[in-house]
């Protein structure tokens, strides 16, 4: 078993950002979770995009399908509103608890989307990602 993973659902590459900026400062690589549908990890760093409020769909499909009883979960996400980036946190955080886990902690930016959020996630917010990393685990 593995201590901490970082697994991600981004598709347009903000949230990946964010998932290599954590990764980088545990000295580890993050994962696409659409690629890695198991993990066993201790303590999981959990991001997804934001779509149309919710997470994206292989990032469910990993929550749907795991047992996360005695697990250490940390959500991260970005989204170009703050409304559709606390209904997503929300919706993973819920399916989450209701599968076992303790929630360590929630990191959220803003990440551009069309015309929206133009430079993010940016230099600022990858710092704040890597100090929230280091928080969790920490806490864990």
């Amino acid at each position: 078993m593995t201590d901490v993973s970082v697994l991600v659902d981004s598709r347009g590459g903000n949230t990946r950002k964010v998932a290599d900026a954590m990764a980088e400062e545990m000295g580890i690589k993050a994962k696409d979770v659409a690629t890695s549908p198991t993990d066993d990890a201790k303590v999981l760093f959990l991001g997804s995009g934001t779509y149309g409020g919710k997470p994206g769909e292989a990032m469910m499909k990993f929550v749907g399908s795991g047992d996360f009883s005695g697990r250490k979960v940390a959500i991260f996400g970005t989204s170009g509103s703050l409304a559709g980036g606390q209904k997503m946190i929300a919706t993973m955080e819920d399916a989450l608890t209701k599968k076992g886990a303790t929630i360590l902690g929630i990191y959220h930016c803003r990440g551009k989307m069309f015309l929206v959020n133009w430079g993010h996630p940016n230099n600022e917010d990858l710092d704040n990602a890597k100090k929230f990393a280091q928080e969790m685990l920490n806490k864990s």
